[in-house]
Protein backbone atom coordinates (compact mmCIF):
# COMPACT_ATOMS: atom_id res chain seq x y z
CA UNK A 1 0.00 0.00 0.00
CA UNK A 2 1.06 3.76 -0.71
CA UNK A 3 0.91 6.44 2.55
CA UNK A 4 -2.11 7.60 1.75
CA UNK A 5 -3.63 3.88 1.62
CA UNK A 6 -1.57 2.81 4.71
CA UNK A 7 -2.71 6.19 6.75
CA UNK A 8 -6.53 4.73 5.70
CA UNK A 9 -6.15 0.94 6.05
CA UNK A 10 -2.95 0.26 7.92
CA UNK A 11 -3.09 -1.73 11.62
CA UNK A 12 -6.79 -2.49 11.30
CA UNK A 13 -8.80 -4.74 9.22
CA UNK A 14 -12.28 -5.60 10.61
CA UNK A 15 -13.81 -9.00 9.95
CA UNK A 16 -17.06 -10.49 8.84
CA UNK A 17 -19.39 -7.75 10.39
CA UNK A 18 -17.15 -6.24 12.96
CA UNK A 19 -17.13 -2.54 13.05
CA UNK A 20 -15.94 -1.14 10.11
CA UNK A 21 -14.52 2.27 12.44
CA UNK A 22 -11.54 1.31 14.69
CA UNK A 23 -13.38 0.16 17.96
CA UNK A 24 -12.44 2.11 21.41
CA UNK A 25 -11.62 -1.28 23.79
CA UNK A 26 -11.94 0.94 27.20
CA UNK A 27 -11.63 -2.01 29.34
CA UNK A 28 -8.15 -2.58 31.74
CA UNK A 29 -8.52 -6.20 31.08
CA UNK A 30 -9.38 -9.38 29.26
CA UNK A 31 -11.09 -12.45 30.09
CA UNK A 32 -8.96 -15.90 29.02
CA UNK A 33 -10.95 -19.50 29.90
CA UNK A 34 -7.46 -21.02 31.32
CA UNK A 35 -4.76 -20.45 33.59
CA UNK A 36 -2.46 -22.26 30.79
CA UNK A 37 -3.42 -19.43 28.02
CA UNK A 38 -2.97 -16.70 30.92
CA UNK A 39 0.65 -17.99 31.53
CA UNK A 40 1.39 -18.62 27.67
CA UNK A 41 0.58 -14.53 27.52
CA UNK A 42 2.72 -13.72 30.32
CA UNK A 43 5.62 -16.01 29.09
CA UNK A 44 5.40 -14.05 25.37
CA UNK A 45 4.48 -17.27 23.66
CA UNK A 46 0.75 -16.15 22.89
CA UNK A 47 -0.34 -13.41 21.07
CA UNK A 48 -3.30 -11.15 22.56
CA UNK A 49 -3.60 -8.82 25.71
CA UNK A 50 -3.83 -9.37 29.17
CA UNK A 51 -3.83 -5.81 31.16
CA UNK A 52 -4.08 -2.65 29.31
CA UNK A 53 -0.57 -0.74 30.90
CA UNK A 54 1.49 -3.52 28.51
CA UNK A 55 -1.43 -3.86 25.75
CA UNK A 56 -4.70 -2.92 24.33
CA UNK A 57 -6.30 -3.63 21.19
CA UNK A 58 -7.14 0.09 20.03
CA UNK A 59 -3.66 1.41 20.92
CA UNK A 60 -1.89 -1.94 19.08
CA UNK A 61 -3.98 -0.70 16.11
CA UNK A 62 -2.33 2.60 16.33
CA UNK A 63 0.85 1.26 17.03
CA UNK A 64 0.71 -1.19 14.06
CA UNK A 65 -0.25 1.80 11.67
CA UNK A 66 2.35 3.53 12.47
CA UNK A 67 4.71 1.17 12.24
CA UNK A 68 3.82 0.22 8.44
CA UNK A 69 3.79 4.22 7.93
CA UNK A 70 7.37 4.67 9.07
CA UNK A 71 8.14 1.48 7.60
CA UNK A 72 9.41 -0.26 11.40
CA UNK A 73 9.23 -3.80 12.01
CA UNK A 74 6.88 -2.59 14.90
CA UNK A 75 5.84 0.46 17.50
CA UNK A 76 4.74 0.99 20.93
CA UNK A 77 2.86 3.86 22.16
CA UNK A 78 3.16 5.85 25.07
CA UNK A 79 1.43 8.26 26.99
CA UNK A 80 3.98 11.50 25.68
CA UNK A 81 6.56 12.33 23.32
CA UNK A 82 8.95 13.01 26.21
CA UNK A 83 8.47 9.42 27.10
CA UNK A 84 9.25 8.33 24.06
CA UNK A 85 12.40 9.38 24.32
CA UNK A 86 13.30 8.75 27.57
CA UNK A 87 11.98 4.95 27.12
CA UNK A 88 13.39 4.42 23.55
CA UNK A 89 16.90 5.47 25.66
CA UNK A 90 16.55 3.80 28.84
CA UNK A 91 15.84 0.72 27.06
CA UNK A 92 19.52 0.29 25.80
CA UNK A 93 20.91 2.22 28.69
CA UNK A 94 21.59 2.00 32.30
CA UNK A 95 23.77 3.94 34.79
CA UNK A 96 27.56 4.20 33.91
CA UNK A 97 26.65 4.54 29.90
CA UNK A 98 26.77 7.93 27.44
CA UNK A 99 25.33 9.00 24.53
CA UNK A 100 25.30 11.40 22.25
CA UNK A 101 22.93 14.27 21.24
CA UNK A 102 22.85 16.89 18.60
CA UNK A 103 22.38 20.06 20.42
CA UNK A 104 19.66 21.70 18.09
CA UNK A 105 16.62 19.56 19.71
CA UNK A 106 13.71 20.61 21.75
CA UNK A 107 14.12 22.66 24.78
CA UNK A 108 12.03 20.19 26.94
CA UNK A 109 14.21 17.55 25.42
CA UNK A 110 17.37 19.21 26.18
CA UNK A 111 16.78 19.37 29.40
CA UNK A 112 15.54 15.10 29.80
CA UNK A 113 19.27 14.79 28.53
CA UNK A 114 21.16 16.83 30.34
CA UNK A 115 19.15 16.88 33.83
CA UNK A 116 17.18 14.18 34.46
CA UNK A 117 19.11 11.58 33.02
CA UNK A 118 22.24 12.73 34.01
CA UNK A 119 20.35 12.58 37.95
CA UNK A 120 20.13 8.87 36.99
CA UNK A 121 24.11 8.39 35.89
CA UNK A 122 23.77 8.64 32.49
CA UNK A 123 25.37 11.35 30.63
CA UNK A 124 24.86 13.42 27.46
CA UNK A 125 27.07 15.20 25.08
CA UNK A 126 25.78 17.39 22.85
CA UNK A 127 27.32 17.92 19.44
CA UNK A 128 26.80 20.49 16.38
CA UNK A 129 24.67 18.58 14.26
CA UNK A 130 27.00 20.21 11.61
CA UNK A 131 30.24 19.42 12.39
CA UNK A 132 32.64 16.65 10.41
CA UNK A 133 32.30 13.43 10.89
CA UNK A 134 35.84 13.78 12.20
CA UNK A 135 34.70 16.19 15.15
CA UNK A 136 31.78 14.44 16.33
CA UNK A 137 33.81 11.08 16.49
CA UNK A 138 35.47 12.87 19.07
CA UNK A 139 32.61 12.72 21.63
CA UNK A 140 32.34 9.04 21.30
CA UNK A 141 33.24 6.93 24.63
CA UNK A 142 33.83 3.47 25.42
CA UNK A 143 30.40 3.49 27.15
CA UNK A 144 28.47 5.13 23.93
CA UNK A 145 25.28 3.39 23.30
CA UNK A 146 23.79 5.24 20.91
CA UNK A 147 23.40 8.96 19.11
CA UNK A 148 20.39 11.11 18.83
CA UNK A 149 18.70 13.84 16.21
CA UNK A 150 15.53 15.64 15.28
CA UNK A 151 14.87 15.47 11.26
CA UNK A 152 13.58 18.99 11.92
CA UNK A 153 14.76 20.42 14.72
CA UNK A 154 12.36 22.16 17.21
CA UNK A 155 12.54 25.36 16.87
CA UNK A 156 15.74 26.03 15.56
CA UNK A 157 14.06 24.18 11.88
CA UNK A 158 17.09 22.86 11.07
CA UNK A 159 17.59 19.58 9.16
CA UNK A 160 19.27 16.47 10.48
CA UNK A 161 21.95 15.02 7.98
CA UNK A 162 20.66 11.24 8.93
CA UNK A 163 22.92 9.50 6.47
CA UNK A 164 25.90 10.82 8.05
CA UNK A 165 25.08 10.57 11.71
CA UNK A 166 24.03 6.69 10.86
CA UNK A 167 27.41 5.98 9.50
CA UNK A 168 29.16 7.25 11.93
CA UNK A 169 26.92 5.76 14.89
CA UNK A 170 27.07 2.87 13.06
CA UNK A 171 30.61 2.65 12.92
CA UNK A 172 30.35 2.62 16.18
CA UNK A 173 28.55 -0.11 16.53
CA UNK A 174 25.54 2.09 17.87
CA UNK A 175 22.21 3.13 16.95
CA UNK A 176 20.91 6.07 15.49
CA UNK A 177 17.70 7.54 17.33
CA UNK A 178 15.96 10.19 14.91
CA UNK A 179 12.64 11.85 16.07
CA UNK A 180 10.67 12.63 12.99
CA UNK A 181 8.02 14.67 14.72
CA UNK A 182 7.85 17.38 12.71
CA UNK A 183 7.80 15.98 9.17
CA UNK A 184 5.62 13.09 9.91
CA UNK A 185 6.72 9.65 7.54
CA UNK A 186 4.78 11.25 5.16
CA UNK A 187 7.72 13.76 4.22
CA UNK A 188 10.41 11.69 5.57
CA UNK A 189 11.01 7.99 6.28
CA UNK A 190 14.22 7.98 8.76
CA UNK A 191 14.72 4.38 8.36
CA UNK A 192 15.34 4.50 4.56
CA UNK A 193 18.49 6.75 5.63
CA UNK A 194 20.08 4.76 8.24
CA UNK A 195 18.04 5.27 11.44
CA UNK A 196 17.91 2.47 13.50
CA UNK A 197 14.86 3.60 15.78
CA UNK A 198 12.30 6.92 15.10
CA UNK A 199 10.02 8.22 17.53
CA UNK A 200 7.40 11.20 17.81
CA UNK A 201 5.63 13.28 19.74
CA UNK A 202 2.36 12.11 18.54
CA UNK A 203 0.61 15.39 20.00
CA UNK A 204 1.99 17.70 16.92
CA UNK A 205 1.22 16.73 13.18
CA UNK A 206 0.13 13.13 13.46
CA UNK A 207 -2.80 14.17 15.83
CA UNK A 208 -3.33 17.58 14.48
CA UNK A 209 -6.00 18.51 16.20
CA UNK A 210 -4.34 18.98 19.53
CA UNK A 211 -6.82 16.53 21.26
CA UNK A 212 -4.53 14.51 22.98
CA UNK A 213 -0.86 14.17 24.33
CA UNK A 214 0.91 11.26 23.39
CA UNK A 215 4.18 9.77 22.11
CA UNK A 216 5.36 6.35 19.92
CA UNK A 217 8.75 4.25 19.42
CA UNK A 218 9.33 2.24 16.35
CA UNK A 219 11.59 -0.01 15.82
CA UNK A 220 13.06 -0.57 12.19
CA UNK A 221 14.28 -4.49 13.44
CA UNK A 222 17.79 -3.42 11.61
CA UNK A 223 19.88 -2.82 13.78
CA UNK A 224 22.16 -5.65 15.35
CA UNK A 225 21.85 -5.93 19.24
CA UNK A 226 24.26 -8.85 19.40
CA UNK A 227 27.44 -7.08 18.45
CA UNK A 228 28.80 -6.94 21.87
CA UNK A 229 28.06 -4.06 22.84
CA UNK A 230 24.69 -4.46 24.32
CA UNK A 231 24.43 -7.36 26.77
CA UNK A 232 20.99 -7.01 28.20
CA UNK A 233 20.15 -8.00 24.85
CA UNK A 234 22.11 -11.20 24.84
CA UNK A 235 22.06 -12.26 28.54
CA UNK A 236 19.56 -13.97 30.41
CA UNK A 237 16.62 -11.00 31.68
CA UNK A 238 16.04 -12.20 35.34
CA UNK A 239 13.49 -10.20 35.91
CA UNK A 240 11.53 -11.77 32.79
CA UNK A 241 11.98 -15.25 33.55
CA UNK A 242 15.11 -15.87 31.98
CA UNK A 243 14.24 -14.21 28.53
CA UNK A 244 17.36 -13.02 25.72
CA UNK A 245 15.78 -10.58 24.10
CA UNK A 246 17.88 -11.49 20.78
CA UNK A 247 17.51 -15.21 21.14
CA UNK A 248 13.66 -15.03 21.68
CA UNK A 249 12.18 -11.95 19.60
CA UNK A 250 15.39 -11.89 16.89
CA UNK A 251 14.80 -8.33 15.12
CA UNK A 252 12.47 -7.29 17.22
CA UNK A 253 14.70 -7.62 20.68
CA UNK A 254 14.45 -3.91 21.21
CA UNK A 255 10.74 -3.11 21.36
CA UNK A 256 9.58 -6.11 23.06
CA UNK A 257 12.24 -5.34 25.60
CA UNK A 258 11.29 -1.74 25.78
CA UNK A 259 7.21 -3.01 26.12
CA UNK A 260 7.91 -5.92 28.93
CA UNK A 261 10.51 -3.77 30.87
CA UNK A 262 10.09 -0.19 30.65
CA UNK A 263 6.37 -0.11 30.02
CA UNK A 264 5.63 -2.81 32.58
CA UNK A 265 7.70 -0.64 35.21
CA UNK A 266 6.97 3.04 34.57
CA UNK A 267 3.39 2.26 32.74
CA UNK A 268 4.11 5.42 30.66
CA UNK A 269 0.64 4.00 28.85
CA UNK A 270 -1.43 5.72 26.29
CA UNK A 271 -5.37 5.40 26.90
CA UNK A 272 -7.43 3.54 24.46
CA UNK A 273 -9.44 6.58 23.59
CA UNK A 274 -6.32 8.30 23.14
CA UNK A 275 -5.33 6.17 20.38
CA UNK A 276 -8.11 6.40 19.01
CA UNK A 277 -8.18 10.29 18.61
CA UNK A 278 -4.86 9.71 17.18
CA UNK A 279 -5.86 7.08 14.71
CA UNK A 280 -8.55 10.00 13.37
CA UNK A 281 -5.64 12.12 13.36
CA UNK A 282 -3.68 9.65 11.01
CA UNK A 283 -6.42 8.79 8.81
CA UNK A 284 -6.07 12.51 7.46
CA UNK A 285 -2.01 12.71 7.75
CA UNK A 286 -1.36 11.99 3.95
CA UNK A 287 -3.82 15.14 3.18
CA UNK A 288 -2.85 17.48 5.45
CA UNK A 289 1.41 17.47 6.02
CA UNK A 290 1.49 18.51 2.19
CA UNK A 291 -0.93 21.25 2.37
CA UNK A 292 0.83 22.29 5.58
CA UNK A 293 4.03 22.41 3.50
CA UNK A 294 2.58 24.50 0.72
CA UNK A 295 1.01 27.06 3.20
CA UNK A 296 4.29 26.85 5.11
CA UNK A 297 6.38 27.75 2.08
CA UNK A 298 4.50 30.92 0.88
CA UNK A 299 4.20 31.78 4.31
CA UNK A 300 7.91 31.99 4.79
CA UNK A 301 8.35 33.45 1.66
CA UNK A 302 6.36 36.40 2.43
CA UNK A 303 8.52 36.45 5.99
CA UNK A 304 11.79 36.47 3.99
CA UNK A 305 11.39 39.56 2.26
CA UNK A 306 9.54 41.43 5.01
CA UNK A 307 11.87 44.39 6.68
CA UNK A 308 10.92 43.45 10.06
CA UNK A 309 12.23 40.45 9.68
CA UNK A 310 15.89 40.25 10.64
CA UNK A 311 16.00 36.25 9.73
CA UNK A 312 13.91 33.45 8.87
CA UNK A 313 14.67 29.88 9.35
CA UNK A 314 12.75 27.69 7.14
CA UNK A 315 14.76 24.86 4.73
CA UNK A 316 12.57 25.43 1.68
CA UNK A 317 13.64 28.40 1.00
CA UNK A 318 16.55 28.88 -1.54
CA UNK A 319 18.49 30.98 1.10
CA UNK A 320 18.46 28.36 3.56
CA UNK A 321 21.15 27.04 4.98
CA UNK A 322 19.61 23.68 4.96
CA UNK A 323 18.34 23.40 1.72
CA UNK A 324 20.05 21.43 0.00
CA UNK A 325 19.73 18.90 2.94
CA UNK A 326 15.77 19.49 2.72
CA UNK A 327 15.83 18.37 -0.87
CA UNK A 328 17.30 14.86 -0.01
CA UNK A 329 15.43 14.15 3.09
CA UNK A 330 12.48 16.15 2.42
CA UNK A 331 11.67 16.30 -1.29
CA UNK A 332 7.94 16.82 -1.06
CA UNK A 333 7.84 20.03 1.43
CA UNK A 334 9.23 21.04 5.10
CA UNK A 335 5.76 21.06 6.78
CA UNK A 336 4.68 24.43 8.53
CA UNK A 337 7.18 25.09 11.28
CA UNK A 338 9.44 28.21 11.04
CA UNK A 339 11.41 30.40 12.86
CA UNK A 340 11.62 34.08 12.38
CA UNK A 341 13.88 36.56 14.60
CA UNK A 342 12.06 39.95 15.03
CA UNK A 343 14.12 42.41 14.70
CA UNK A 344 13.99 44.30 18.69
CA UNK A 345 14.68 41.36 20.17
CA UNK A 346 12.38 40.00 23.05
CA UNK A 347 10.25 43.45 22.91
CA UNK A 348 9.97 42.92 18.76
CA UNK A 349 9.09 39.36 19.65
CA UNK A 350 6.25 39.91 22.56
CA UNK A 351 4.39 43.04 20.45
CA UNK A 352 4.59 40.80 17.35
CA UNK A 353 2.91 38.03 19.25
CA UNK A 354 0.85 40.07 21.22
CA UNK A 355 -0.57 41.68 18.18
CA UNK A 356 -2.10 38.42 16.20
CA UNK A 357 -5.93 37.85 15.37
CA UNK A 358 -6.26 35.20 13.64
CA UNK A 359 -3.19 32.76 14.94
CA UNK A 360 -3.23 31.80 18.60
CA UNK A 361 -0.43 32.32 20.45
CA UNK A 362 -0.37 28.73 22.93
CA UNK A 363 2.53 25.95 23.99
CA UNK A 364 1.78 24.08 20.48
CA UNK A 365 3.20 23.50 17.42
CA UNK A 366 1.85 21.05 14.85
CA UNK A 367 -1.63 22.09 15.03
CA UNK A 368 -4.18 22.41 11.76
CA UNK A 369 -5.16 26.30 13.34
CA UNK A 370 -1.92 28.63 12.79
CA UNK A 371 -0.36 29.15 16.15
CA UNK A 372 2.97 30.32 17.76
CA UNK A 373 5.30 30.69 20.61
CA UNK A 374 8.60 32.54 21.69
CA UNK A 375 10.61 29.89 23.08
CA UNK A 376 13.50 31.45 25.35
CA UNK A 377 10.65 32.58 27.26
CA UNK A 378 8.57 29.49 27.02
CA UNK A 379 9.19 25.91 26.10
CA UNK A 380 13.03 27.08 26.30
CA UNK A 381 12.51 29.06 29.54
CA UNK A 382 14.98 26.61 31.51
CA UNK A 383 18.17 27.14 28.89
CA UNK A 384 20.53 29.32 30.33
CA UNK A 385 21.66 32.28 27.41
CA UNK A 386 24.31 29.83 26.27
CA UNK A 387 22.25 27.08 25.74
CA UNK A 388 19.59 29.02 24.09
CA UNK A 389 23.21 30.29 21.45
CA UNK A 390 23.59 26.81 21.24
CA UNK A 391 19.94 25.40 20.33
CA UNK A 392 19.98 28.29 17.67
CA UNK A 393 17.80 30.19 19.58
CA UNK A 394 18.04 34.12 19.46
CA UNK A 395 16.17 36.33 21.90
CA UNK A 396 13.62 37.79 19.06
CA UNK A 397 13.12 33.91 17.93
CA UNK A 398 9.58 33.08 17.09
CA UNK A 399 8.39 29.86 16.36
CA UNK A 400 5.52 30.03 14.23
CA UNK A 401 3.11 27.15 12.75
CA UNK A 402 1.31 28.06 9.59
CA UNK A 403 -1.70 25.40 9.95
CA UNK A 404 -4.68 24.88 7.35
CA UNK A 405 -6.48 28.09 7.09
CA UNK A 406 -6.57 29.71 3.68
CA UNK A 407 -3.03 31.25 2.29
CA UNK A 408 -4.49 34.64 2.34
CA UNK A 409 -5.65 35.20 5.64
CA UNK A 410 -2.59 33.86 7.23
CA UNK A 411 -0.50 36.33 5.61
CA UNK A 412 -2.94 39.27 6.51
CA UNK A 413 -2.55 38.30 10.09
CA UNK A 414 1.27 38.33 9.69
CA UNK A 415 1.48 41.26 8.24
CA UNK A 416 -0.85 43.35 10.75
CA UNK A 417 0.99 41.52 13.73
CA UNK A 418 4.18 42.94 11.96
CA UNK A 419 2.66 47.07 11.53
CA UNK A 420 2.58 46.92 15.94
CA UNK A 421 6.34 46.18 15.75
Amino acid sequence: MKQETKCLHAGYSPKNGEPRALPIYQSTTFKYDSTTHIGKLFDLTAAGHFYSRLSNPTVEAVENKIAALEGGIAAMCTSSGQAASFTALATIMKAGDHFISTATIYGGTVNLFAVTMKRFGIECTFVDADASEEEIQKAFRPNTKAVFGETLANPAVTVCDIEKLAAIAHKNGVPLIIDNTFPTPILCRPIEFGADIVIHSTTKYMDGHALCVGGVIVDSGKFDWTNGKFPEFTEPDESYHGTIYSKAFGPAAFIVKARVQLMRDLGMTPAANSAFLLNLGLETLAVRMPQYSRNGQKAAEFLSKHPKIESISYPGLESDKYHALAKKYLPNGCAGVMSVVIKGGRDGAARFLDAFQLATQCVHVADIRTCALHPATSTHRQLTDEQLVAAGIPQGLVRISIGLENIDDIIADLTQALEKV
